[in-house]
């Protein structure tokens, strides 16, 4: 793979396929006013959640991290960060994580403009001059060793280990050997296979590293009084055709290739420059892919055999799936189709290339399915109880 696409020069050197203004809620009391900003300005996107007060510790440090990190992800241009005025998570502090990008920034609380309809003004003020500067400013040529991607599973069926997910582990293979980047993630979804990773990793204290992860999260379920096998496999999974969580496993992760891992990095860590690394976040798929965009992510490859027409506020997210009954059945959700692996005549070259030109189009511009028709889903994977 070689060759560039067409993306935004940030003022710290990071590279963008996206230019969104982006509308971030401290808080849950902020989220109406923020998505009506969205609805009152073209081409803006907001993240409403749930949290934001009445959080403590590590939990707190969580929900300010992802929010963070996604405001800082290159996809964005401008944010604004809305506040209620009396939330846990300090405004002006998320803004000053956010300005060590040189992008544009505002801040600004409910409270203090007057309640629900000034904020809503005000806002809606500073994003239509927001929107205008980033109109203004112009594509450059970046090459495809600068793009880091995300690769995922959800609503997984036994096409997915057999097709999809081989696929797309060849297609990662390609970015990593030009110099490129791949995060994957779902420590549940790696359970029963996590030898098989442990094997690739580059040191044995990363191996360690990925042995330890997968203990802590056994660890807290077995804390909780649950079993894992209560939610995972899914019923949609089990339907699907996948009988074990060791046989889910290994279809997961060949996803991701071949290549050594270079380094374990926690929840919505930012991602670090070539090679694969493993992510420690959920099997929930919004979950996850919203701590790979906080990690830096620019896009996000999601395999299904299912179906799901879930996408991400500011990350473009590809679906693939091998299984050619669903990809007629919800062909407005679905990107590519690689399903003719399973009839011997497509291969898995041949199919590796296919996902690698839809990212290579969707790097340059091109629009998902999920982007076409406004799936812009966020959530964050919380860690501990409300006050």
């Amino acid at each position: 793979m070689s060759g560039t696409f067409l993306g935004y020069r940030r003022p710290n050197g990071d590279i963008g396929i996206r230019n969104h203004l982006l509308i971030i809620p401290t808080v849950i009391c902020a989220n109406q006013v923020c998505s009506r900003i969205t609805q009152l300005v073209p081409d803006t996107v907001a993240i409403p959640h749930q949290h934001g007060c009445s959080q403590i510790g590590a939990d707190k440090q969580r929900t300010f991290d992802v929010l963070a990190g996604t405001g800082k992800n290159p996809n964005v241009g401008g944010v604004i960060i809305i506040s209620l005025g009396c939330e846990v998570i300090d405004p002006e502090a998320l803004a000053e994580a956010i300005k060590v990008t040189g992008k544009l920034i505002e801040v600004f609380d409910i409270q203090s403009i007057g309640g629900s309809v000034k904020a809503i003004q005000h806002g809606t003020e500073l994003a239509r001059r927001m929107r205008a500067q980033l109109d203004g400013m112009e594509k450059t040529a970046i090459p495809f060793s600068e793009l880091k991607i995300g690769v995922k599973c959800g609503g997984s069926d036994a096409t997915s280990g057999l097709a999809s997910n081989p696929a797309l582990g060849a297609a990662a293979d390609s970015l990593i050997r030009a110099g490129g980047t791949v995060v994957i993630g779902e420590t549940t979804e790696i359970i029963g296979a996590e030898h098989v990773l442990a094997g690739r990793c580059r040191t044995p204290e990363i191996s360690e590293q990925l042995y330890h992860i997968v203990d802590r999260f056994e660890k807290e379920v077995e804390r909780m009084g649950a079993d894992m096998r209560g939610g995972n496999p899914s019923p949609g999974n089990i339907a699907g055709g996948l009988s074990t969580i060791e046989e889910k496993s290994l279809g997961c992760i060949s996803k991701c290739g071949t290549a050594p891992i270079e380094g374990i990095i926690e929840y919505a860590e930012t991602i670090p420059a070539t090679g694969l690394y493993f992510m420690d976040s959920p099997g929930n798929d919004i979950e996850c892919v919203s701590g790979m965009a906080a990690g830096g992510a620019h896009l996000v490859c999601f395999t299904t055999g299912r179906g799901t027409p879930t996408g991400s506020a500011v990350i473009p997210v590809i679906k693939i799936t091998g299984n050619k009954k669903m990809f007629e059945r919800m062909t407005d959700n679905m990107d590519v189709d690689v399903s003719d692996m399973l009839s011997g005549t497509l291969s898995l070259e041949d199919a590796s290339e296919i996902i690698w030109q839809e990212i290579r189009e969707v790097s340059d511009g091109k629009l998902t399915k999920a982007e076409i028709l406004g799936h812009t889903e966020f959530s964050i994977n919380r860690i501990g109880p409300s006050l």
